[in-house]
């Protein structure tokens, strides 16, 4: 199982509560890496904590804006040396997520950018409230292909795609949010997956939350261990 990748979503602003999750799913039986997202990021403490992080972490903030704007944005990230990942959001175009990718290597070569596509809190009847007229499946498959033009590291989508993903791009590294552990609620994600399902699927790692973070931590790694041993 250390092979495969499980990003655990730090979902609070409370910094108490974010070294609590970061030091209860750390496990030698899995390779667990903290995702920090808005939340935390813009919290008082948030980035000055991020700062003095000693270890590889993962930087959700979904970038999405003009070009110029948005390659400012990676550039004031430069000092957060063990940032490995970072989100940018697909709806941003192609130029904006050439901009991204260039900026991200020449400030750090281990930075890998993802491309985050459908959110897994939506669903074909909420794309057609926006203004959509294609399917998840066919939205998806076409921002994947603009990620993949730019030149970006893997995409963000829901493990529910993720198979029709890799049959057309076989080596592209894909991340899954939306997972529950089984039995738990799906709260608001519309499209979830159990750990065993999405991997399955040939997903190359996992973002997993509440399934972890809510109650005994240490009980919920366990489960999650158990679940992947199956």
């Amino acid at each position: 199982m250390k092979h495969k990748n499980i990003f655990v979503a730090c979902d609070t602003s409370n910094l108490s509560e974010i070294k609590k999750i970061i030091k209860q799913t750390q496990t030698n039986k899995l390779k667990t890496i903290p995702k920090f997202g808005i939340q935390f990021f813009y919290s008082k403490n948030g980035r000055k904590f991020l700062e003095n992080f000693k270890k590889d972490f993962w930087l959700d903030l979904k970038i999405n804006d003009i070009p110029q704007t948005a390659l400012s944005a990676v550039d004031s990230l430069k000092d957060l040396k063990n940032c490995k990942f970072i989100t940018v959001h697909t709806n941003g175009g192609l130029e904006m997520l050439k901009a991204i990718k260039k900026k991200a290597k020449s400030i750090n070569k281990d930075l890998k950018v993802l491309g985050v596509t459908i959110l897994t809190s939506l669903n074909n009847k909420s794309l057609k409230e926006i203004g959509y007229t294609k399917s998840v499946k066919q939205l998806v498959l076409r921002q994947v292909g603009l990620i993949k033009k730019s030149g970006c590291d893997g995409v963000v989508c829901s493990a529910q795609e993720a198979k029709i993903i890799k049959k057309k791009y076989k080596n592209l590294f894909i991340v899954t949010p939306g997972i529950r552990l089984p039995g738990d609620k799906a709260n608001d994600q519309l499209r979830v997956m159990t750990p065993n399902d999405a991997f399955k699927n040939k997903v190359s790692g996992i973002v997993i939350g509440r399934s972890l973070i809510r109650g005994n931590i240490k009980k919920n790694i366990q489960r999650l261990i158990d679940h992947l041993n199956k």
